[in-house]
């Protein structure tokens, strides 16, 4: 009997040797490891961030970053993401992201 190559993994691995999850932000689509973007879900009509990544529902990520926010938006990016028709409010996003550049600003 003949023996199969395991294929290689694809993406980054860890420290370990460990693949680690990749993720695509719906801003600039640009593939990065999950653990440094933002994970987001539809609570309600509203988009709100899910810090834990234990929220119910399709999850979309985003880096957390205002540039990449606003990116989305422009590019009607999040009804595509959350498979939903109609407008989504992110002002909890914009909140948290603006809190965390202002924190970054000051220490």
């Amino acid at each position: 009997m003949r023996q199969v190559p395991p294929t290689p993994r694809r993406g980054r691995l860890d420290s370990r040797g460990r693949a680690v999850p990749q993720r695509t932000c719906v801003g600039c689509r640009a593939r990065t490891a999950k653990t440094e973007l933002l994970r987001l879900v539809v609570v309600e009509g509203v988009i709100v961030p899910d810090t834990d990544g234990r929220l119910p529902g399709r999850g979309a990520h985003l880096h957390p970053a205002l540039e990449c926010l606003e990116l989305a938006e422009r590019r009607r990016a999040f009804p595509r993401a959350f498979r939903l028709a109609g407008p989504l409010d992110a002002g909890p996003v914009r909140a948290r992201l603006a809190a965390t550049a202002a924190r970054q600003q000051d220490g």
